[in-house]
């Protein structure tokens, strides 16, 4: 399997986890990302993994229409049995709305917003995270090396911790969370 896919497969795994654990009552609360529920984080998951992979790969995920974990269990099916076949990860694709891309461009970006919405429902959730050490490390690095531009308005001014803070800390904290939500 290539690295890439294997290291989003863990990620979603990771979400995965939180999304099955999460109380059926507490779809409705809300997270760290401004205005959205925990029902509102997976769909947002969902939604960048149909639009930025699934729909230019020509995959049509069967998912249910309600229960959030199974949603997400269709999307992470489809996408995966896809990207295991030879070559599928370096197909070129049209994206909608322009442009052409391919899914090793997409994965990196799409790994660490996987990491990111996990620790969002996590907390919102009270459900433990646990995420993947190795793939915080390695998105943070790329987060600080490649710079961001925030004024698009996706991600929110990063939030000032201690040096000595966590990595999860800090990767939460340079997405403009603070690792302490909702206080």
């Amino acid at each position: 399997m290539d690295d890439l896919v294997e290291c989003h497969q863990r990620a979603c795994n990771g979400f995965a986890r939180v999304a099955h654990a999460v109380a059926a009552d507490a779809w409705s609360v809300p997270t760290p990302c401004t205005a959205w529920t925990a029902r509102e984080v997976v769909e947002h998951v969902i939604g960048f993994h149909e639009f930025l992979l699934l729909r230019p790969l020509g995959i049509r995920a069967q998912r249910p229409r309600e229960g959030e974990a199974a949603r997400w269990d269709a999307t992470a099916d489809a996408l995966f049995a896809v990207l295991a076949e030879a070559g599928a990860v370096d197909r070129v694709t049209e994206l909608p709305g322009g442009g052409q891309s391919s899914p090793r461009r997409m994965l990196g970006a799409l790994t660490t917003d996987v990491l990111v919405h996990t620790w969002d429902l996590s907390v919102a959730t009270g459900v433990p995270a646990m995420l993947d050490a190795q793939l915080v490390d390695d998105a943070y690095r790329a987060a600080v090396d490649g710079g961001m531009d925030r004024s698009a308005g996706m991600v929110g001014p990063q939030v000032t911790v201690a040096e000595d803070a966590s990595v999860v800390d800090k990767l939460i904290a340079f997405y403009g969370r603070s690792p302490s939500w909702p206080a």
